[in-house]
């Protein structure tokens, strides 16, 4: 199945069915008045939140989605029927943003969860309801309401407690199938990860999803290389993982360490301000001389003390697992008491 994080479709609400202008005429029935029925309620189009979906693919090639309309008011006091909604199906951690691309609607964040975009058009009344001592035969009737039509973008965000991050290379992959069951594209060119891959990872009593997101080269922000357009998969993470590739022969540690991150600063300032950990891989390649040397140029640039890792040999790879198990549960228990203090429980 195709990957894809990002679409743009098209709804429209149903439109109300018109009231009916009906009057009886019986032939033993000297004054009928009206009995003319309301139209029927248009549809709604609804986003749901279901947990069997993991990507916006099959919105590349059905774009249009329309729900029905509602059916006109009849005679004999007969309403018409309501319309059917049309429900769009959507992967948790999906935003809706209005046409411009920016503007967000709505957020589904798990499975459940749904909202209604475009609500349908109310039916109009018939002419029995204008009905009344001094208009015993309202000869008009209501029009249904108009439908909503709009165009909107579903944007799919990745749900991981964790995001891996680095140029092009720096092991990202290769840590990710160290620690997990993902099995994410390995080889030894840049951008061999095309789109994010998640792993499940078990450190103790505590489980949390890890995602990888394609490697960020220097101008990302201005569309080069594959651009940021997948910096979005780690916005909810709590914590993220900058691996710096210790062997890189093109550039040192501090370039390649300061490059990322003022990417990350370019595209949101908020992202920039998450917890990191930041390790130097792909260690086992290197002397210890030479690791000393990489790994004071890289705490001198970050202001923090790197982890030391390889992926291939297991060095450091249960200090780095730990340090993000820790982090991710101080964060949770942050939120948990967050959201008491503002819905407290009362009795």
């Amino acid at each position: 199945m195709k990957f894809l994080d990002q679409a743009k479709i098209y709804v429209r609400s149903g439109a109300g069915g018109n009231g009916c202008v009906s009057f009886r005429r019986e032939k033993f029935i000297e004054y009928g008045g009206p009995n003319g029925g309301n139209g029927g309620r248009g549809g709604d189009v609804v986003v749901t939140c279901v947990d069997n979906l993991n990507t916006l693919i099959d919105y590349r090639y059905q774009q249009h989605f329309f729900a029905k309309n509602g059916s006109p008011g009849m005679g004999k006091d007969r309403n018409g029927g309501d319309g059917d909604d049309i429900v769009i199906k959507v992967p948790p951690g999906t935003e809706i943003l209005a046409e411009d691309n920016e503007t967000i609607i709505a957020e589904l964040l798990k499975p459940g969860d749904q909202t209604i975009i475009a609500k349908g058009g109310n039916g109009g009344f018939g002419n029995t309801h204008f009905k009344s001592p001094t208009n015993q035969a309202p000869r008009h009737a209501n029009p249904g309401q108009l439908a909503t039509e709009m165009t909107i973008w579903l944007r799919m965000k990745l749900i991981a407690d964790a995001g891996l991050l680095g140029l092009p290379n720096a092991g990202k992959s290769t840590f990710l199938a160290a620690i997990s069951k993902a099995r994410p594209k390995i080889a030894d060119y840049p951008f061999t990860t095309l789109h994010p891959n998640l792993g499940v990872v078990k450190v103790g009593e505590v489980d949390f999803v890890v995602a990888d997101i394609p490697g960020l080269i220097e101008g990302a922000h201005e569309g080069a290389g594959l651009g940021v357009q997948f910096l979005g998969h780690v916005e909810r993470c709590k914590v993220l993982l900058h691996l710096v590739d210790a062997t890189e022969v093109s550039a040192d540690v501090a370039t390649a360490y300061r490059t990322v991150r003022n990417e990350i600063r370019a595209y949101s300032p908020d992202l920039a301000k998450r917890k990191e950990i930041v390790a130097l891989s792909k260690c086992d390649a290197l002397t210890p001389d030479v690791i000393a040397e990489k790994l004071a140029a890289l705490q001198k640039a970050a202001r923090k003390k790197p982890l030391v890792l390889s992926a291939v040999s297991g060095l450091g790879m249960k200090e780095a697992l730990f340090a993000l198990a820790r982090e991710i549960t101080a964060k949770t228990a942050a939120e948990k008491d967050a959201l008491v203090e503002e819905k407290p429980w009362a009795p």
